[in-house]
């Protein structure tokens, strides 16, 4: 166990102290959201919010500008996504978790396709093709703007999207050496697990509330 913690924390040698404790801030706030969302909480925008400034600002030092643009999208996103799970279809009711349907799965593939193209051009501005973790970087990004749209939007198939996003990122966060990270994506991987089982149950569902 001893050799486990050396080796995590020899990962961090060299490391400003404030990016080690603003990376375990964000991925603390970041594992409370993705547990909000589970529980079709309200709380998973704010928690997210916090999470996400923080990040970005840690991948814009490590060079890793796709994923600062899926935080700083996050971010944005999180906004909407507040606004749209408060709107109500009724008197009691909250809009309810959907599936997609054709226009949802049309508009889902051209933000993956237009999400690729720009990150390709951001890291073509700044020569940023250097390493097979910049390749790995921009299909990532565009998953997962696309899993925080559908989620935004309350559609069951978000999770499916966290889930092979999470996967892939694992591995990439290791190797970059932000152990905390990497760690974060293997719990989020789990959580999201247990996050599609748990809004597929409320299918099509309408909450009373969005704080339980």
């Amino acid at each position: 166990m001893n050799h486990i913690f050396d080796w995590v924390f020899s990962q961090y040698e060299g490391v400003s102290t404030h990016i080690v404790v603003l990376e375990s801030i964000s991925v603390f706030f970041a594992l409370l959201s993705v547990w909000f969302s589970k529980r079709e909480n309200i709380l998973v925008y704010p928690t997210g919010i916090i999470a996400t400034a923080i990040a970005v600002y840690i991948l814009l030092i490590y060079g890793l500008l796709g994923d600062m643009m899926i935080n700083a999208y996050y971010f944005v996103m999180s906004i909407y996504g507040w606004y749209i799970w408060t709107r109500k279809v009724d008197a009691t009711h909250f809009i309810p978790i959907t599936q997609m349907d054709s226009i949802d799965r049309k508009w889902g593939v051209l933000l993956f396709i237009a999400t690729i193209v720009l990150v390709v051009f951001v890291y073509s501005i700044f020569e940023r093709f250097d390493s097979w973790t910049a390749y790995v970087d921009t299909f990532t990004t565009a998953i997962f703007f696309v899993g925080m749209w559908l989620m935004a939007k309350k559609k069951l198939e978000n999770w499916i999207f966290w889930i092979v996003g999470d996967l892939i990122s694992v591995p990439l966060y290791l190797y970059k050496g932000l152990v905390f990270s990497s760690f974060q994506y293997l719990l989020f991987t789990i959580i999201a697990i247990y996050g599609y089982q748990a809004w597929k149950k409320n299918l099509n569902k309408s909450p009373q509330t969005l704080l339980r």
